[in-house]
């Protein structure tokens, strides 16, 4: 095992990494049991609660799980927060291209699987969108509701999915769209944000049909992201 001893600053976070480091270069695969805390105290020469700590910090960040009188298991091998602080870093087309990708699955489910009080917050977010986007697009002062309300519709969407791990990625990443969406209001050689296209889609997933409701969510996007990639053409 190509571990070495810890050195005495910061030592739960040393041997996280250490561990860490092993996990991507394939000491442990996905489903492998980790040593014992004892082991691996030895190899690190670091005690067994610094290790038990350390162990605690990659099952929080969903590397590792612990199965009481099993042991503790290797779940991914790869950090998942390395992989949301990327998507926090992507540009405005990554965004759009993923929002494509999340937004158009979750429009055709919704379809099937809304309910009214689904619509209802759908067409609340909308409502309150348009007032503030009247005259071709809010004013400086109202921009961050304004995007607030975007997001909150397409939230609203993907809710309606039903489908707790498409919920659970768009919660976190509705952070990313925000800002995205604040960027683009603010530059004037961006389209506003089209309120005929989202009403398209929502009157298709009112009225149920999955692809409908699949190409209007795609074609709300690509217009923003074909205008984002005319700009890169042109820089």
């Amino acid at each position: 095992m190509a571990l070495h001893a810890a050195g005495r600053q910061s030592l739960v976070d040393s041997v996280v990494d250490q561990l860490r480091a092993q996990l991507a270069a394939g000491e442990w695969g996905v489903g492998d049991r980790l040593p014992t805390e004892h082991a691996l105290a030895e190899v690190l020469q670091v005690g067994r609660n610094t290790v038990r700590e350390a162990v605690r910090v990659l099952v929080h960040a969903g590397m590792l799980r612990s199965r009481q009188g099993e042991g503790t298991f290797v779940v991914s091998v790869t950090d998942p927060a390395s992989a949301l602080r990327a998507v926090q870093r992507a540009s405005i087309r990554d965004v759009l291209e993923l929002r494509t990708a999340l937004e158009t699955e979750a429009a055709r489910l919704a379809a099937l699987r809304r309910g009214p009080a689904d619509l209802e917050r759908m067409r609340s977010a909308l409502d309150a969108q348009r007032q503030l986007g009247r005259e071709g697009g809010p004013g400086a002062e109202d921009m961050e509701l304004y995007a607030d309300h975007d997001v909150e519709f397409h939230r609203a969407v993907v809710d309606a999915a039903r489908n707790s791990a498409l919920t659970a990625l768009y919660d976190w990443f509705a952070g990313s769209v925000r800002e995205a969406l604040v960027t683009a209001l603010a530059d004037r050689e961006m389209a506003r944000v089209n309120h005929a296209d989202h009403r398209v889609l929502l009157d298709a997933i009112a009225c149920g049909d999955p692809a409908a409701a699949e190409a209007a969510a795609r074609n709300l996007l690509e217009g923003p992201l074909r205008q984002v990639e005319e700009l890169l053409a042109e820089e």
